[in-house]
């Protein structure tokens, strides 16, 4: 499997999947189901972000990763 998933982007994921934690775990939500998709947002985010693949660019054609030749 090759990496599509590019230096930059990885961090935008990691910073977005410790805000979604954040406030999953912090905020009380009127609807219980809000705090799961949080929840799941922030492990899927962190997932491409460690293996450095993303399905959904595979997907699309998307590549954000720099191939050095």
């Amino acid at each position: 499997m090759t990496k599509n998933v590019g230096t930059l982007d990885k961090v935008i994921r990691v910073v977005l999947a410790l805000i979604a934690a954040y406030f999953a775990y912090s905020q009380e939500f009127e609807i219980a189901w809000v705090a799961y998709v949080l929840w799941a947002v922030a492990i899927v985010l962190l997932i491409t972000a460690l293996t450095s693949r993303c399905p959904l660019f595979s997907i699309f054609g998307i590549n954000s990763c720099k191939v050095k030749k």
